[in-house]
């Protein structure tokens, strides 16, 4: 009923960017928040950034100053910038999102997007 799609992962050198997106799709009535998680080997998953439809977001303190999150509220699109990538950032890539399908209130998850950072 509701898809999230990844998008955009992939091998970077340190230092580099790359741009994550994650659509959403389905019988939605709306999305609350959406966001991003990450889960490298031996870890727990861990909230790497999220933004409220308002607009309001919350980060990761290992990536403030360097990644941005952004939505397009019109296409149910949420979109990670990330700058200045070091080999630490490198993971599975998971689109999270808050999502009512009327009456029921859900989170999704998307199937992940490997990003790998090289030293």
């Amino acid at each position: 009923q509701v898809q999230l799609v990844e998008s955009g992962g992939g091998l970077v050198q340190a230092g580099g960017s790359l741009r994550l997106s994650c659509a959403a799709s389905g019988s939605i009535f709306s999305i609350n928040i959406m966001g991003w998680y990450r889960q490298a080997p031996g870890n727990q998953r861990e909230l790497v950034a999220h933004m409220t439809t308002g607009g309001s977001t919350i980060y990761a303190d290992s990536v403030k100053g360097r990644f941005t999150i952004s939505r397009d509220n019109a296409k149910n699109t949420v979109y990670l910038q990330m700058n200045s990538l070091k080999p630490e950032d490198t993971a599975v890539y998971y689109c999270n999102a808050d999502i009512v399908v009327f009456p029921r209130r859900n989170v999704y998850w998307g199937q992940g997007t490997q990003v790998t950072v090289s030293s």
